[in-house]
């Protein structure tokens, strides 16, 4: 799998509180991080999703998952008590 650049995911993943209500979207174009990641989940392959969504480049595809494993890398998870 190709390697993203911190430099790189940033770029390709933007967060805009004008876009998506400022959910991480690609490119400032309207596709969510969490509907790719919810793509591939149900078994979409990278190749199926370029297909459908044209105006996607592999390495925005690559990035959701860079992204995803960014958010991912939490030293622990406390529960909040209310």
């Amino acid at each position: 799998m190709d390697k993203i650049e911190t430099k790189t995911l940033g770029e390709r993943i933007t967060i805009d509180p004008e876009i998506c209500h400022g959910k991480p979207c690609i490119r400032g174009l309207r596709y969510p991080v969490e509907m790719i990641l919810e793509l591939l989940s149900a078994e979409m392959t990278i190749e199926e999703i370029l297909a459908d969504y044209e105006d996607l480049e592999r390495a925005d595809i690559l990035a959701v998952l860079a992204f995803a494993t960014k958010l991912s890398q939490v030293k622990r998870i406390q529960t909040i008590v209310v």
